[in-house]
């Protein structure tokens, strides 16, 4: 039995400058006064939970099964804030102010809490796109999903990195590290398939914060407090919208496709990237998965493609029900498998014929076939006669 994942270009998105920008926004707001490292401690506490990244060492599948998991739970949110306050207390005696015997000490209890707040914005954003969260763990390993926001959102990035950026005392150094941020975040946002308005509106709008960063006034110190504190504001009244409109979607999906006589177990309304007026669809029935798609400015709002149907089992003709069941268990025994299924959340499974028996795909109907989805597509394991037998 051999195992093979099915790959599109790239692997999965993982979108830490948010998470970044987000816990340099809170210093920005003001936090940075309460202690020395109050700023490092946390952009750190905000990625924190990502220590998950690790288990990419024990290769993908085991990584897919084991991310957004127990690193990310309401356990770990607990227990993290006094890991990343330890690591900083630690820092500050036995390197900074070894470096800098003059320098102020930190405060443990200022410390704790902003590594508690660091880490907590951590979850709450990773909740909201399609890919998952297991907030019970290690008591309860159920996923729940927000459905808000693509995994990378642009409009983040200029909101707070723009208020960030604005509020910064930039050296020479920091300059060539804004510009090659700035560089890289541009190129992601222009590889995407969107349209060219969307693309003009972050040209624009990186545009703007370059021209007010050379205009801006410092004689007011609070004016850095003060705009990334609106800055935060704005993108937590975006990200309350973003809930909000899927929702709504949600409500109109169910609707649509129980008025075309479908039987709905489930559905996922899934945000486009940097479009939050558009979205795409899965319909899960009793057989299978409907495609369609949302928009908010289309008429009708919901499209469903009935024509694009996905059973969740299928084999080629002439393959008998109880053949194609025996291929399929077969394949199951793969521990590959076992493990993508602890994340699969709109799993199916196809069987193809192949040289040496049959070729069994498991794939999921979120990121079947999307550009840059990597090993969430899927995997397939190649069963031959001799595994039947």
């Amino acid at each position: 039995m051999a195992v093979a994942p099915i790959r599109t270009k790239g692997g999965a998105p993982l979108d830490n400058l948010t998470h970044g920008l987000v816990g340099a926004a809170l210093a920005k707001s003001g936090a940075a006064r309460t202690t020395p490292l109050a700023t490092a401690t946390l952009v750190i506490a905000a990625n924190a939970p990502d220590i998950d990244v690790f288990s990419y060492m024990r290769g993908e599948y085991f990584a897919l099964s084991f991310r957004r998991g127990i690193t990310h739970s309401w356990l770990a949110l607990l227990l993290l804030p006094f890991v990343v306050t330890a690591a900083m207390l630690t820092w500050d005696r036995l390197v900074r102010r070894r470096r800098s015997p003059d320098a102020e000490a930190v405060r443990a209890w200022p410390l704790l809490a902003l590594s508690t707040i660091g880490v907590l914005t951590h979850p709450a954003l990773d909740w909201m796109n399609t890919y998952g969260m297991r907030w019970g763990l290690p008591f309860n390993g159920a996923w729940t999903y927000g459905d808000a926001l693509f995994v990378i959102d642009p409009w983040i990035w200029l909101v707070l990195g723009g208020a960030v950026f604005l509020s910064a005392k930039l050296d020479r150094n920091g300059i060539i590290a804004w510009a090659f941020l700035a560089m890289v975040a541009s190129l992601v946002v222009l590889a995407f398939r969107l349209a060219l308005p969307v693309k003009a509106l972050w040209v624009t709008g990186l545009s703007t914060v370059c021209v007010l960063r050379l205009r801006r006034d410092d004689a007011n110190p609070l004016d850095a407090a003060r705009r990334t504190t609106r800055a935060l504001i704005a993108v937590g009244l975006y990200l309350l919208t973003m809930v909000s409109v899927d929702l709504a979607a949600r409500r109109d999906v169910r609707s649509a496709a129980i008025g075309a006589g479908l039987d709905v177990r489930d559905l996922m309304v899934a945000p486009q990237p940097a479009n939050p007026f558009r979205a795409e669809v899965e319909v899960l029935t009793n057989e299978g998965y409907i495609p369609g798609d949302h928009r908010w400015l289309g008429t009708p709002r919901v499209r469903l493609y009935p024509e694009d149907f996905v059973p969740l089992v299928s084999g080629p003709a002439g393959l008998g029900a109880a053949q194609l069941q025996a291929v399929v268990a077969a394949a199951r025994t793969s521990p590959e498998v076992g493990l993508y299924h602890v994340w699969s959340r709109f799993p199916y499974v196809r069987v193809d014929e192949a040289t040496t028996g049959w070729s069994v795909r498991f794939s999921d109907a979120r990121y079947d076939g999307q550009s840059g989805a990597g090993g969430l597509s899927g995997i397939t394991i190649t069963v031959t006669n001799e595994d039947l037998r």
